[in-house]
């Protein structure tokens, strides 16, 4: 059986920050109900908690994990900065305002979005991050939706490289190969957003063929796909009964055929499902 548990977690490099390898996404998840599907999520046993700027709902998971009386450094939190900015200083304002509103001292994990407005930006918005991590404000910092060209670029000037994270939509249908590797060579941390596709895929004949297979959901599958895959994922829900379910994928193991059998089913960019705004896939422009 598989090494997998709830406890597991990713040491990010050049770092003593240990990430907890399952995450609770939040994408837009309602105000109105952000705070209780949080509170859900760690009543169950979640540790790692993935919201953003772009989500709108920074403040209510900073709400649900200071009423949960979870001790703060047992509960990882991530957001992101949507824009970049040409203005390390209007961006670094940007970023401390997140962590004002999240309200729990310091944030885990703080990401750059998209690579956004072009290498300028890039430059300065990771400055403004490596200055949060400077002041104790951040621990640790990375980059979503980043590719190859994206990191390479950020030699000439990160004192933080590689990032510690790349988050990027990974699930069967779009496994984005090539940054994928990238990152695992250069010892960056994937975290994987999109893991159930949005249910976009849960008839797909294969997906059910394995879930009956193994007795499982196909969320289920999914999740624990990108487990043996060595991505960090960060399936996301609002229904109490599937938060809870999403966890449960420790007491099994995809046989290696049948992770080769998912690796086929790879669309490549066809296979993206997220949006908006130019959020993914992992371009190199």
């Amino acid at each position: 059986m598989s090494k997998f548990t709830i406890a597991d977690v990713v040491a990010l490099p050049n770092s003593l920050v240990k990430m907890p390898r399952l995450g609770f996404g939040v994408y837009r998840s309602p105000t109105s109900i952000c705070i209780q599907s949080v509170s859900t999520a760690l009543k169950v046993g979640y540790r790692h908690i993935d919201t953003a700027q772009f989500y709108a709902n920074e403040r209510e998971v900073g709400e649900a994990v200071r009423n949960s009386g979870i001790p703060r450094e047992e509960v990882f939190v991530t957001t992101k900065i949507l824009r970049t900015s040409e203005s390390s200083d209007l961006a670094y304002h940007r970023a401390l305002k997140s962590v004002e509103v999240i309200g729990l001292d310091y944030v885990d994990l703080f990401l750059i979005h998209s690579p956004g407005r072009g290498a300028n930006a890039r430059k300065a918005t990771w400055q403004a991050l490596e200055r949060l991590v400077e002041e104790g404000k951040v621990r640790s910092i990375g980059v979503s939706n980043f590719g190859i060209k994206h990191i390479e670029e950020m030699k000439s000037y990160a004192k933080v490289f590689p990032p510690q994270v790349n988050q990027i939509e990974l699930h069967p249908w779009c496994q984005q190969r090539e940054i994928a590797s990238y990152c695992q060579t250069h010892n960056i941390a994937i975290q994987a957003y999109c893991p159930l596709a949005r249910n976009l895929k849960a008839k797909n004949p294969m997906l059910l063929a394995l879930a009956d297979k193994y007795n499982k959901t196909t969320a289920q599958i999914l999740i624990r796909y990108c487990l043996q895959k060595d991505w960090a994922p960060l399936p996301k829900s609002d229904n109490p009964g599937r938060i809870a379910e999403n966890m449960d994928i420790y007491g099994f193991e995809i046989e290696e055929a049948d992770i080769e059998r998912l690796d086929g089913l790879d669309e490549g960019d066809a296979g993206a499902i997220a949006g908006p705004a130019g959020l993914q896939p992992a371009k190199q422009s």
